[in-house]
């Protein structure tokens, strides 16, 4: 690309693992940062993770995306020195450590501070750095159970539900990403960097919506619908005459009117209970049943075609298989696909907006382990001798 990226120019060092923190940091990455991804010698664990093909991770090649792969055992006196020399001139870090163990090997944000006042340094654990579980072991799992998710998702008769996937780490990714762009800003105008301390069990809080002001205004709570909502309904997922589903949503009055009169159930809007989402909502079962015995008499493609044709929202119930030949997606380049020098030809989820001036670009698949790790360390003043020396002592 000859356009400029929103972050050229910004270097940051990606000491984190599995998926919070490395997420955040691909997400700089794909804005041309320049991400250095700092592994022990033995790889990041989510280079294992998921599906893999003649051994190669799949999730890896996505995650390590746009970053070059240093190893570096910051355990070690001579790790820890060189991660202070890479550190003194770079513009954010990015770890994932139990609280107290950069203190430990002498990298805290103190110590690299005095060096470098500008460093921004972000701290992604589960549950934050003080407080009576700050040392415990913290994932995403963990956050989904905590922050309420898993007590409202589910079936009404059923119990509380985690997600097939890493939502509360995509979510705090996103807010690592955020937070990370916000302190940069800030550094724009007072010159210093600072840390951020990003607990995993919170960011899912304020997805989640008005639950915890509900519970001290109201004392209620949220309970289990599967698929329906208490805000408006009809609103669920719909099984077709060719065994295929589709989603409806009638969030706007107007919509849920449209799809009533294309059921043919005009009556049900004179309702007065009809005039509302919530009290809408109170009638899920009849409304549930006007529309899904409609949409069970036909084929998806014309259950589609009947609601854009009305002006509802609907939409089929895709796979990956679906989701790669979708016009819309496919109109939005949503799905991208990358030469990749182990794999050939890799697809995957391309950057998820789009800038007018600056737009972002996936450079490269993620690397092998160590693979830049001379490169790197050449600009440090490392040589073959030393590194080879370095590496004979498992330091990189």
């Amino acid at each position: 690309m000859t356009t400029p990226r929103a972050l050229d120019g910004i270097k940051v060092l990606d000491v984190a693992t599995l998926f919070a923190g490395p997420m955040a940091a691909t997400l700089l990455g794909d804005h041309g940062a320049e991400v250095i991804k700092v592994e022990h010698p033995r790889g990041d664990p989510a280079r294992t993770h998921g599906a893999s093909k003649n051994g190669v991770g799949l999730w890896w090649k996505m995650l390590g995306r746009n970053k070059k792969s240093l190893t570096l055992y910051l355990g070690s006196p001579d790790g820890q020195r060189i991660f202070r020399e890479l550190a003194a001139d770079a513009d954010v870090i990015i770890e994932n450590f139990r609280p107290g163990t950069l203190e430990r090997w002498g990298l805290g944000y103190d110590v690299l501070a005095e060096a470098n006042p500008k460093l921004v340094l972000a701290r992604v654990t589960g549950f934050g750095q003080f407080g009576p579980y700050s040392s415990r072991p913290g994932f995403g799992t963990l956050a989904e159970a905590m922050s309420g998710f898993a007590a409202m998702t589910g079936e009404p008769d059923g119990p509380p539900t985690l997600p097939p996937f890493g939502l509360a780490d995509g979510v705090a990714a996103l807010t690592t990403a955020f937070g990370i762009m916000t302190a940069l800003r800030a550094r724009e105008n007072t010159g210093r960097g600072q840390v951020l301390d990003l607990a995993i069990i919170e960011p899912l809080l304020s997805v989640l919506g008005p639950q915890i002001t509900a519970y001290d205004q109201l004392g209620v709570l949220p309970q289990r619908l599967g698929n329906r909502s208490t805000n408006n309904a009809p609103r669920n997922t719909y099984r077709c005459a060719d065994g295929s589903w589709v989603a409806v949503s009638t969030s706007a009055q107007s919509i849920a009117e449209r799809v009533l009169r294309m059921v043919g159930r005009e009556e049900l809007i004179d309702e007065p209970w009809f005039a509302a989402g919530n009290t809408r909502a109170e009638h899920a079962d009849e409304l549930d049943e006007a529309v899904g015995s409609w949409i069970a008499a036909r084929d998806r493609d014309e259950v589609v075609s009947a609601f854009e044709k009305a002006e509802a929202a609907v939409a089929p119930i895709y796979t990956a298989a679906d989701i790669v030949t979708d016009p819309q997606f496919a109109a939005l380049g949503s799905i991208l696909q990358i030469d990749d020098p182990e794999l050939g030809p890799v697809k995957m989820p391309n950057v998820p907006f789009r800038l007018s001036d600056t737009p972002a670009e996936i450079r490269t698949t993620g690397p092998k382990l160590g693979e830049h790790t001379a490169e790197i360390l050449a600009r440090q003043g490392i040589g073959a001798q030393e590194l080879a020396g370095l590496r004979a002592q498992g330091v990189a």
